[in-house]
């Protein structure tokens, strides 16, 4: 089955960066698209980023724009999310998800996911 490994996470001060990398098994996941999730505590898990299955179309939740990079490196089998200028607002549980079928290009919510992993803390300090 489809297992999704992420890893990274950690405490941060404001305006400091993190990269937290997500390890995929069980499935083609050169074929996949592939995203970023975040819960934080008392909040619905909200869309942070995605990547389509080729690489070449990215997308952006518009509270992290401009400061967070997802990437994947598909002969490792890997994804990952570059966090820059972090706030405070952004801690939260990170999950890495899989799209729910192949050759798709973007995911838009949880409803696009076939996949999650079981989850990263991220925290930022003020």
């Amino acid at each position: 089955q489809v297992q999704l490994v992420e890893s990274g996470g950690g405490l941060v001060q404001a305006g400091g960066s993190l990269r937290v990398s997500c390890a995929a098994s069980g499935l083609i996941f050169s074929a996949y698209v592939m995203g970023w999730f975040r819960q934080a505590p008392g909040k619905e898990r909200e869309f942070v980023a995605s990547i389509s299955w080729n690489g070449d179309r990215t997308s952006y939740a518009d509270s992290v724009k401009g400061r967070f990079t997802i990437s994947r490196e598909d002969a490792k089998r890997m994804v990952y999310l570059q966090m820059n200028s972090l706030k405070p607002e952004d801690t939260a549980v990170y999950y890495c998800a899989a799209g729910r079928r192949p050759h798709i290009a973007t995911i838009r919510g949880p409803s696009d996911v076939g996949s999650w992993g079981q989850g990263t803390q991220v925290t930022v300090s003020s």
